[in-house]
């Protein structure tokens, strides 16, 4: 499987060579086997390049006893799992602040480092993060992922058509992202994916925080994946799992530390008093939320599934991936009223042009399917450059000025415009 992933080409290595050039020390961060070590290996090749994993118990042992000397290399410097040895970044920031060259250090992370609480100081102004997640369906297919870039471009004369059918959007959804998973049976996908939650759990989590409940915390997660797409509402989950409401919202706090949930926030506009404030919830990976479930292409192609969250949780975190590589500087966020209106995504560049997209599980898009939307509309007006109702058919249709129902795969389809 390793022998498969260096085939695919991340959208990520021209952000971190690009960092590398003028930043002293450039931190990849993602989930556990995503190919944070690939990349980083593959792009620290400079002479005297060398790499540390805080896997191995000597090396991370040494990193502990000594950061200064850990660090006191003459040449580039990777360190990988650096959420292991955190004081090391103080270390990391005394060298870099003797000598400022660019691409001294490249670290990699499987939690949110600089945001644990054991990090006396997150290198401000000396680090640029960049993100990497499971495989795009474009880095998948080698195609070109550029939605975000083409619909702010061409706002209403936006067009797409695929072959892509419903039935290979399940296999697709339930299949992931993980390099090591892709080429799996449906079997050792699903053995690969148990073993990969329970690692989280009994491993990563508990290297951040000493958790008391262990079994409360696996109870939590297919409930969380039942929940994908809803807001994310602690008190409702304490009160199913008899724990309290801080313990349940530390632990979810602790899930996106280790990237197995992602918080998508509240749009921030004020647009509406009766707006909701609350992040609405996702798997950074749509076959882990599904094989929780225990959902198949099969099962989820029945009534009463879990396709609708499941796809939606999908669909955002596609973009929230493609965000983090489009020429385009967008925030993903979501619309919810108290009266239940609701807009899936909401898409903003900097100047304050939104695409709004809802998504559907269906091959057939109706009027109504546009409601939250034009809810939108009437408080945003021209604001709004884009309306979009995401299917699982094949072609783009028009539904008014500014309105397109459009095929799920032209977000890692479309191409930038000409």
């Amino acid at each position: 499987m390793a022998a498969a992933d260096n085939l695919v080409a991340r959208h990520a290595s021209r952000l971190v060579a690009e960092a590398l050039r003028d930043t002293r020390v450039v931190l990849v961060q993602g989930a556990r086997q995503v190919g944070k070590s690939t990349l980083a290996t593959r792009l620290v090749d400079l002479p005297g390049a060398e790499v540390r994993t805080l896997d191995d118990v000597g090396m991370l042992e040494a990193a502990r006893t000594d950061p200064v000397g850990f660090v006191e290399t003459p040449g580039p410097l990777v360190i990988d799992e650096i959420q292991r040895a955190p004081e090391l970044l103080l270390a990391i920031k005394s060298r870099v602040d003797r000598d400022p060259r660019p691409g001294q250090f490249l670290l990699t992370g499987s939690a949110q480092v600089l945001a644990t609480r054991r990090v006396a100081d997150s290198l401000p102004g000396r680090v640029e993060t960049i993100s990497l997640w499971p495989l795009s369906q474009g880095e998948i297919d080698v195609s070109p992922d550029q939605f975000l870039d083409a619909v702010f471009q061409d706002g209403p004369d936006f067009t797409h058509t695929t072959s892509v059918a419903r039935s290979e959007y399940l296999s697709r959804l339930t299949r992931g992202g993980f390099p090591d998973a892709r080429n799996r049976s449906a079997r050792r996908l699903q053995a690969f994916l148990d073993s990969y939650t329970r690692s989280i759990v009994d491993r990563d989590v508990r290297d951040l925080s000493q958790i008391e409940r262990a079994p409360q915390l696996r109870a939590l997660l297919p409930m969380l994946a039942a929940r994908s797409g809803s807001l994310m509402m602690p008190a409702g989950l304490a009160n199913k799992l008899a724990i309290s409401r801080p313990t349940v919202a530390r632990y979810l706090a602790l899930l996106q530390e280790v990237f197995l949930i992602a918080a998508i926030p509240a749009w921030s506009r004020n647009v509406s008093a009766r707006a909701t404030s609350a992040s609405k919830l996702a798997f950074v990976d749509s076959g882990i939320a599904a094989n929780l479930l225990g959902e198949t292409p099969e099962s989820l192609a029945r009534p009463q599934s879990h396709l609708g969250p499941l796809l939606e949780g999908f669909v955002a975190m596609e973009l929230a991936r493609q965000a983090t590589w489009s020429d385009v500087r967008v925030e993903l966020s979501h619309y919810r009223t108290k009266d239940g209106v609701e807009v899936d995504l909401i898409a903003e560049d900097r100047s304050g042009a939104v695409i709004a997209i809802e998504v559907k599980a269906s091959s057939t898009v109706r009027s109504e399917d546009f409601r939250g939307i034009h809810h939108l509309r009437e408080r945003i007006g021209d604001d709004l450059r884009l309306g979009i109702v995401l299917h699982a058919g094949t072609n783009t249709l028009a539904f008014g000025p500014g309105l397109k129902a459009v095929p799920i795969a032209a977000i890692w389809e479309a191409g930038r415009p000409k």
